[in-house]
């Protein structure tokens, strides 16, 4: 499989490129190794990730974010850890796993140290490359679930999140994160350019924004896009194009981040 990975990365434009068609295979790998678990039982796939995976986002994406939509009695974070841990090491692949369940996001940092280098990627023989997850095992509720097969280096079966409810988490990451964030502007563009994505799953917004202390307008089909372009008039695009441009599968896509370009997508 290492032997799989360094043909991977051949042929890559950039270093940077490279690390992150990496990533995405362990992702893959991950992924499979949670559908052999039955995680996707209990979980729904959701985020930056789960629209690269489903619906070939053209950007590179860091975690792995799931929702607990089914009863906990299904669920067993640390099982599936021990999994993933069991299905690396028997392919030579070393592990360092950090979780903490201890709050409501459920997190897991799994690092490979050493990878990076043994592919020509890195000269540091100790420099990890992680990936993240992250379960909210309190989602807000009114989320609606599909499953898809899809291949991505692997044959994947995952459950997640259908198109209306990922836009409404979308927004709810716009709308409430502290600061503002490049990949989700990125990613905002992205589905408001595709004419045929439905709108956003309003119930599953007003619940996520509601949990998070949102103390503003409840939001509805007439108002969305006018709060979010209150939100993002202002925003730094200079500074909102350098988080993204990494991740991005074709630079030259980047000089679409404009607030002009915002301003015509949100109406």
């Amino acid at each position: 499989m290492k032997d799989y990975l360094a043909t991977l990365v051949r042929d890559s434009r950039s270093q940077i490129a490279a690390r992150n068609q990496v990533r995405e295979y362990l992702q893959a790998r991950i992924l499979g190794s949670l559908q052999r678990s039955g995680a996707m039982i209990p979980l729904a796939f959701h985020g930056g990730t789960a629209l690269r995976f489903l619906y070939t986002l053209p950007r590179s994406s860091e975690d792995l974010d799931f929702a607990l939509e089914r009863p906990s009695d299904l669920y067993d974070f640390h099982a599936y850890l021990s999994d993933i841990r069991r299905q690396f090491e028997a392919e030579g692949y070393q592990l360092r796993i950090r979780a903490n369940d201890q709050k409501t996001v459920h997190t897991a940092f799994i690092r490979f140290p050493g990878l990076l280098y043994e592919i020509g990627l890195s000269a540091q023989l100790d420099e990890a490359l992680a990936v993240k997850l992250e379960i909210d095992s309190q989602p807000p509720r009114g989320s609606i679930l599909m499953t898809s097969v899809v291949r991505r280096h692997v044959t994947l079966r995952l459950q997640h999140h259908d198109r209306a409810s990922l836009l409404a988490g979308k927004l709810h990451a716009i709308l409430q994160r502290k600061f503002r964030k490049g990949r989700d502007i990125y990613d905002l563009l992205w589905y408001l350019s595709d004419p045929a994505w439905p709108e956003p799953n309003l119930i599953l917004l007003n619940n996520a924004l509601a949990q998070t202390g949102w103390s503003g307008a409840t939001i509805t089909a007439e108002n969305w896009r006018g709060l979010l372009k209150e939100r993002l008039h202002g925003a730094d695009f200079a500074s909102l194009r350098q988080d993204v441009l990494p991740f991005l599968e074709d630079p030259v896509e980047i000089d679409m981040l404009t607030w002009e370009d915002i301003s015509i997508v949100l109406g």
